[in-house]
C-alpha cells in the first residue's frame, strides 16, 4: 500500500494547499461539466466552469465539500452558500434547486459530495456510546459548516484512495467511518444522528418523506399517513414543518412539480400528460402551480432551460 493512502495522521498541509490538491484529483477524475461516479460508490465528484442555474432535483443525505468555487442551494424557501472554506450537510431528501456562484473555465467549481449512510451513522453513534437523540426535531435537515482542517484531511486522503484503486475496498470504509465521526463530533452532530436514531420524531420525518417520494403521484390521505407512523395528524404537521419548513402537502406538491420538470426535459411526454403522470387531475391547475414555483409556465420554463444548456 502507498504511503498516502496508509497515512491516518492528522496533516500538516495549509488548507489552502490542502484544497488546491484536492481540487487537481477532482479535475482529474471530472475532466468535463457535470456528476462523475468514481471507483468509490458512496462518492460522486461535480465539476462546472460557468455561473448559473442548474436543474432542479432532490437533495439526498450527503456531505459536500467543494475544492474550489461556490454553490446556492435553495431549499424550501431559504438559500445556503457553501464554497472550499464550508461544507454543506444534508440529512434527508428534500427538493432543491441551486446555482453556481462562483466559477470559470480557468477555474471551474470542483466539489466531492459523500452519500451518508444513516445506519452506518446509527451503528457509530452505538461504538461511541451516543444516548438515542430527543424525539423532536431540531432545526432544518440541511446546513452549512465551517470546513476543518481535520474532515478536509480526511476528504483529501478518500480522494487520493481513486490513483489507488486496489486500496479503495480495504481503506474507503475506514475514512468513511472517520468522515461520519468528525461530523458526529461536530455542530451538526446532533442533526444528523436524531435521523439515524429509531423511533424519533425526527426518523418518523424521514419515513415520511421516504414514503410521500415513493407515491407522490397517488392521492394523500394525512389520515393515512399519519397512522402509518403511529402519530397524530396534529404531531405530524407540526414535525414535518420543522423539518422541512413545508406540510406533507405542500411537499408532495413540490415533489410533483420537480418531478414533472425532469420529465418534460427528458421530453417525456407532453404537458397534459405528464400533469397527469405526477397527479394532477388538471393540466390548467399543473401550469398554475408550475409557474408559481418556477417562475414561468411549464414550455417557457423548458426552453429557456435547454438554451441556457446550449449556450454553454
Amino acid at each position: 500500500m502507498s504511503m498516502d493512502a496508509m497515512d491516518t495522521h492528522h496533516s500538516d498541509l495549509p488548507m489552502a494547499a490542502m484544497s488546491a490538491e484536492l481540487g487537481g484529483i477532482i479535475a482529474r477524475f471530472a475532466p468535463s461539466d457535470g456528476d462523475h461516479a468514481v471507483a468509490v460508490p458512496w462518492l460522486t465528484l461535480h465539476r462546472y466552469s460557468q455561473i448559473g442555474d442548474l436543474s432542479c432535483g432532490m437533495s439526498r443525505p450527503s456531505l459536500i465539500i467543494a475544492a474550489q468555487g461556490a454553490k446556492r442551494i435553495i431549499a424550501a424557501g431559504e438559500g445556503y452558500d457553501y464554497d472550499a472554506r464550508h461544507f454543506l450537510i444534508t440529512s434527508i431528501d428534500l427538493p432543491v434547486m441551486s446555482r453556481i456562484t462562483q466559477a470559470s473555465v480557468a477555474q471551474p467549481y470542483l466539489c466531492m459530495a459523500m452519500s451518508l449512510d444513516l445506519q452506518l451513522v446509527a451503528a457509530l453513534m452505538a461504538d461511541m456510546g451516543r444516548p438515542r437523540s430527543e424525539s423532536f426535531p431540531i432545526g432544518r435537515p440541511i446546513a452549512v459548516g465551517s470546513l476543518s482542517q481535520r474532515l478536509l484531511d480526511t476528504a483529501l486522503r478518500l480522494a487520493r484512495l481513486l490513483d489507488h484503486p486496489d486500496e479503495i475496498h480495504v481503506l474507503a470504509p475506514l475514512l468513511e467511518r472517520e468522515i461520519l465521526f468528525l461530523l458526529l463530533s461536530g455542530e451538526h452532530g446532533r442533526r444528523l444522528g436524531q435521523l439515524a436514531a429509531g423511533e424519533t420524531g425526527s426518523s418518523k420525518i424521514a419515513r415520511a418523506i421516504d414514503w410521500l417520494k415513493n407515491h407522490y403521484d397517488k392521492p394523500l390521505s394525512i389520515d393515512a399517513l399519519s397512522q402509518r407512523l403511529n402519530m397524530s395528524v396534529s404531531s405530524l404537521h407540526h414535525h414535518f414543518k420543522d423539518v422541512t419548513s413545508m406540510s406533507p402537502l405542500q411537499y408532495q406538491k413540490q415533489l410533483r412539480l420537480h418531478e414533472a420538470r425532469r420529465m418534460l426535459l427528458g421530453s417525456d411526454g407532453d404537458v397534459g400528460t405528464v400533469a397527469l403522470r405526477v397527479g394532477y387531475d388538471s393540466a390548467s391547475q399543473f401550469s398554475r402551480e408550475y409557474s408559481r414555483l418556477f417562475g414561468a409556465p411549464p414550455l417557457r420554463d423548458i426552453l429557456r432551460i435547454r438554451a441556457a444548456v446550449s449556450v454553454r
